[in-house]
């Protein structure tokens, strides 16, 4: 029998370069002890209080189909939240609610996307992009950011990408890179959306981990709000991972459809997920930073100890959970420089080319284990990527 094209090409075929990372959980379940530096799951789990209403929210009851857009509560709650943030007008009904973050990107995409449409994102990318765009129905077209740019795309770069497409996907907070992209950043990204009739998909997820600069959400630029899809999600923010829920902000038009599509797929989000992501949302931004907060922390930590030495550079860290260090005085790729690690030092990254091929040459360091292991980890990356550009300057 034959399966869809759709399926069986969602990824593209061939190697995604998340094979250091695979390798590294089977040596786990082998027993080895592993440092862990890989995927973005917080070290200090959801806050009880979170739990807590989750648990009440259950027990009274709110256990069985809840209403597919979201209960009025969270939408509510979701609208006052990022009008609150940017300043334009947002009620429930630009608003759906999604389970996690993954779905409203797919959702997005599903509403702007037909058949044959080219869907541009950004390289370095989050690993799911290009499949979620497949998935959709539309081809996956990928422009290129450079270290030299600190990784901030361009917007003649965009231009040259956009004949034939119908969205971009941009991702600031950025996730591999950590880059928060500037106003004039975004200025251009808006210009040429305007320009090129694009629908611009703004996954925001981070937007509560900024460390350097400012996070600016598309939607606020002149003439945006209408072309402007944004993903938010509870995952990062309030350390929510595992609960599984999101949202797409967008105009009314589009939400309208997109239940009508969560009717026809995920049929919603459990209702006390719901509940315990409204008490979060509602507590107040300490329990946000005090969650960030880590992060924030060892940053800080990590730019103290790169200064100490001249071998491994830093992408500029201004938010997200992640360092991305350009290992490209050692002489070997990404994938080349994690694999040797993980078998030198027992020490998992994920190699720069798992997210593309703009950060070849880097590796991405999730910063998500107690200081002092994170520390001495960090520490141990820059002794061996010295010691192997040193037998490299020897050769």
């Amino acid at each position: 029998m034959k399966l869809s094209q759709r399926i069986t090409q969602l990824t593209g075929g061939g190697s995604d370069g998340w094979e250091v990372f695979y390798r590294a959980r089977r040596m786990i379940a082998e027993g080895h002890a592993i440092t862990e530096l890989t995927i973005g799951e917080h070290d200090v789990r959801t806050d009880p209080t979170i739990l807590n209403a989750m648990e009440i929210s259950a027990r009274q009851g709110h256990t069985g189909y809840a209403m597919v857009p979201g209960t009025d509560l969270l939408r509510d709650t979701v609208a006052a939240r990022i009008q609150a943030r940017t300043g334009i007008p947002t009620s429930r009904n630009n608003v759906l609610i999604t389970p996690g973050g993954q779905s409203a990107l797919f959702a997005a995409h599903f509403a702007v996307c037909d058949a044959g449409d080219a869907g541009l994102f950004l390289d370095p990318y989050y690993a799911t992009y290009p499949g979620t765009i497949r998935g959709a129905g539309a081809t996956a077209r990928s422009i290129q950011t450079t270290a030299e740019d600190a990784f901030q795309p361009r917007a003649e770069a965009i231009d040259a990408a956009a004949e034939g497409a119908v969205s971009l996907l941009i991702n600031t907070p950025n996730n591999p890179t950590g880059v928060v992209y500037s106003r004039q950043t975004l200025d251009g990204i808006a210009e040429v959306c305007r320009k090129r009739d694009l629908w611009l998909i703004s996954d925001e997820v981070y937007d509560t981990q900024v460390w350097d600069g400012e996070h600016i959400s598309p939607r606020t630029l002149p003439g945006m709000a209408d072309r402007t899809l944004v993903v938010g999600s509870m995952s990062k923010s309030h350390a929510m991972t595992g609960s599984r829920c999101g949202w797409v902000v967008g105009p009314e038009e589009v939400i309208a459809h997109l239940i009508n599509l969560a009717t026809h797929t995920t049929y919603g989000v459990p209702g006390f997920v719901q509940d315990a992501a409204s008490f979060a949302l509602n507590a107040g931004s300490e329990l946000e930073q005090n969650i960030a907060a880590p992060f924030r922390r060892r940053r800080a930590l990590a730019m103290r100890i790169l200064e100490t030495q001249n071998t491994v550079g830093l992408v500029p860290a201004q938010g997200a959970m992640y360092l991305m260090l350009d290992m490209r005085a050692t002489g070997l790729s990404g994938e080349g420089f994690a694999n040797a690690l993980l078998d030198t030092h027992a020490i998992a990254v994920m190699p720069g080319e798992s997210f593309g091929t703009a950060a070849a040459g880097h590796v991405r360091v999730a910063m998500t284990i107690d200081d002092d292991r994170f520390a001495a980890a960090l520490r141990t990356i820059c002794d061996f990527a010295a010691g192997l550009a040193e037998r490299r300057a020897a050769e």
